[in-house]
């Protein structure tokens, strides 16, 4: 469980310059007194480079906004980048760190900085493991994204309540991601005294799924959840329509991406991650736009985990407390939203939501 990001778009043109108004708004902040020095460990070099630039841009822009220094260092995805990045947080005496986005750089680097007592604000490892062990590790570490079994968790607990009063059914393609997806859907509705029509393991990647869409037609589905990637959840809908069907499907954030030759059923539902830049404020969007960088990936999140350290240090000084104690139970306002974290340090609100496709879009469910 290596590199393990949120499930976000990669932006379409990622322009990383640092000057105009960025470079001005550091000089005003370094102009003022301000104390707070943030690292940010980021992947600057190798095959997620574009990601760890997202986390840098966004990381300086909110550290701009708020006259803070920035010490910005390369972690690799690596557990030897992560080590030297510490190593080198902690000679730079930064008040907290931000960023990191694989699990080998993170767990090589906590215990370094646990030594010295900095927080870490990481914005993209899912390993559930990384605080469920806070008891016994003591990691100063706080999750600005999902668990990894935050999807599942968000699939079962709101297909529960849409699908009450519905025949449904939870089929799977047989990985390990299908599989434990599904299943987390079908343990929750029966906790729910819900219990699907039909389950089955079918063969993906198929040109057309008339048989499996047959005998869920025979067993009286008119909602299935498919535990599977986008292109076999949109030719299960369009098999369905073929055959005089109105069943509805649903599926996890892997519709996301959309296959080029079969299109989503308006309709069809997904479980995912809100896209930043569409919950994001207006202020924060238009400093990303003078900057002429989208604000996409890890930008924003980056971004609002610098506003969440800004206000964990003046809480920390107002309350006479380490930065440590606060982060936990306090309600942080950031520019992607209100954000929590529990005692071991995850979010206490699930970021996952319900989309429905309305024929161009998904579009958060709450708002049709």
């Amino acid at each position: 469980m290596g590199r393990q990001f949120i499930g976000m778009r990669l932006p379409h043109a990622l322009i990383v310059s640092l000057g105009g108004l960025l470079g001005a708004l550091l000089m005003t902040g370094t102009a003022a007194a301000a104390a707070l020095n943030i690292g940010v460990a980021a992947p600057l070099s190798g095959p997620s480079t574009i990601l760890g630039r997202q986390i840098e841009y966004g990381a300086r822009l909110g550290a701009g906004t708020r006259g803070a220094e920035t010490a910005v260092v390369d972690d690799k995805c690596t557990a030897e980048g992560g080590a030297a990045a510490a190593t080198q947080f902690v000679s730079a005496k930064v008040d907290v760190v931000v960023g990191f986005l694989c699990t080998e750089a993170i767990e090589a680097a906590l215990p370094i900085l646990k030594q010295a007592g900095i927080p870490v604000i990481t914005l993209g490892v899912r390993t559930e493991g990384l605080t469920d062990r806070r008891a016994k590790t003591g990691w100063p570490v706080f999750r600005l994204g999902p668990r990894g079994d935050a999807e599942r968790d968000a699939g079962g607990t709101i297909l529960s309540k849409l699908w009450r009063d519905a025949s449904f059914a939870v089929v799977d393609d047989g990985t390990i991601y299908g599989r434990e997806l599904a299943e987390a859907v079908r343990v929750a509705t029966q906790q729910a005294a819900l219990k699907p029509v039909f389950t089955d393991t079918f063969r993906p990647e198929l040109d057309n799924q008339v048989g499996l869409v047959g005998r869920l037609r025979k067993a009286g589905a008119d909602a299935v959840f498919v535990g599977s990637d986008g292109r076999d959840v949109a030719i299960m809908a369009r098999d369905a329509a073929k055959l005089g069907s109105e069943m509805v499907f649903a599926g996890g954030e892997a519709l996301r991406e959309a296959a080029d030759d079969v299109p989503y059923a308006t309709g069809t539902l997904m479980i995912a991650m809100p896209e930043w830049a569409d919950v994001a404020d207006k202020k924060t969007l238009d400093l990303f736009s003078a900057g002429k960088v989208l604000p996409e990936g890890y930008a924003l999140p980056a971004f609002a985990a610098v506003e969440i350290a800004d206000a964990a240090q003046k809480a920390s000084e107002a309350d006479g407390k380490l930065m440590l104690a606060v982060l936990s139970g306090r309600t942080f306002p950031t520019s992607i939203g209100p954000v929590t974290f529990d005692a071991k340090g995850d979010l206490t609100q699930n970021p996952y939501r319900a989309f429905r496709f309305d024929g161009t879009r998904f579009v958060p469910l709450e708002e049709q």
